[in-house]
């Protein structure tokens, strides 16, 4: 069923969606040009100054924590790119899912894979939940929704965002919810009922050359008894970030135990700004969204696996460090971390 456009919903359109507070326009094939022009004049990005950092994943634990069912100790583990596993509420999920060596329709070109995946997909444990921010090749990955949806005791439940159902349902993947901004779908977890939110972010969709804004982007609030995450997905900054907080303030009172336990923020591919800055945050907005939606601790993501901008894949965190320090921010309140580490979350009260 189309459930779009709405006329009275300001961020839908007659043919697709835009954004809340930045009407975003795709940028033409001479602007395109521009900026690689001037990168291969400029030899960008440079070399990194080491490869990403790694570590072996904890999967003993990891797999027995997804059988702990109550007993589950909140946690999150960074799989790469924007892939995070995160188990919470009883339940295993994964933030869009990319394992393919390139993030491209064509096998044999596109932005190609510097750094392994933390866990492979076959060595994952069962997930149950799969959040899909939008439906950029580095962000929905086919081979990687496919793999998951034949996994060992059945397909998880993908939440996506509008107009990407009809996508997974041509690749016989038909356990889907669809939702819309703020439109919010209940999944029984091991403490009650974990609930899922999307929520408005600065981006745009397609898959094609003639399909841009087509299908809704995001990213998603998951509130359970032990742990509130938020996965902003890819942004550019906006107000829209003040409004999730305002949304859940109801739900996150000091007495409930407070704000966003983790958020998911990118801190990769913001440069060139006059090109990136409509759609990525830099890292000075990444530390802005993370006050904004009142995160007790954020991790930075979306660096250090892709070649998809002008910085060197390895300036991420560099930079985070250097930014967080002239702003006496404490490193445990916005961080990256390796790819396949875990942390553990204390939780919520």
């Amino acid at each position: 069923m189309n459930r779009h456009p709405d006329p009275a919903r300001p961020h839908h359109r007659e043919r697709g969606f835009q954004n809340n507070y930045e009407e975003f326009q795709p940028k033409s094939l001479s602007e395109l040009l521009r900026w690689r022009r001037q990168a291969f004049r400029d030899r960008l990005p440079p070399r990194p100054l080491a490869p990403t950092p790694r570590v072996t994943p904890e999967l003993e634990w990891l797999h027995a924590n997804a059988r702990a069912g109550s007993a589950m100790v909140p946690c999150f583990t960074w799989i790469g790119h924007a892939t995070v596993m995160v188990q919470m509420g009883g339940l295993t999920m994964l933030t869009d899912p990319m394992f393919s060596l390139r993030a491209s329709p064509l096998r044999f070109a596109g932005p190609k894979r510097h750094t392994p995946p933390g866990i492979e997909l076959s060595q994952l444990p069962r997930v149950d939940l799969v959040l899909v921010s939008h439906n950029h090749y580095d962000h929905l990955d086919a081979p990687s929704v496919d793999a998951l949806n034949r996994q060992p005791g059945g397909p998880p439940l993908f939440v996506v965002p509008l107009g990407i159902r009809p996508w997974l349902a041509s690749r016989r993947i038909h356990h889907a919810v669809e939702l819309d901004w703020w439109e919010r779908h209940a999944v029984r977890g091991a403490h009650g009922d974990l609930e899922i939110a999307l929520v408005p972010a600065q981006h745009w969709s397609s898959r094609s050359p003639r399909d841009a804004m087509a299908t809704l982007w995001g990213g998603f609030a998951v509130l359970a008894p032990d742990c509130h995450l938020l996965y902003t997905g890819d942004t550019g900054y906006s107000r829209d970030f003040a409004d999730i907080r305002r949304h859940f303030s109801d739900r996150q009172t000091p007495e409930q135990g407070g704000g966003f336990d983790i958020a998911l923020i990118p801190i990769g591919a913001y440069a060139p700004r006059w090109f990136m800055k409509s759609q990525h945050v830099d890292i000075e907005e990444a530390l802005r969204i993370h006050a904004d939606v009142g995160a007790k601790r954020s991790l930075g993501i979306h660096w250090g696996v892709f070649e998809l901008s002008d910085e060197a894949i390895d300036e991420p965190p560099r930079k985070l460090a250097e930014v967080r320090d002239a702003q006496g921010i404490p490193e445990e309140e916005f961080f990256a971390v390796a790819v396949g580490e875990t942390r553990r979350l204390p939780p919520r009260r």
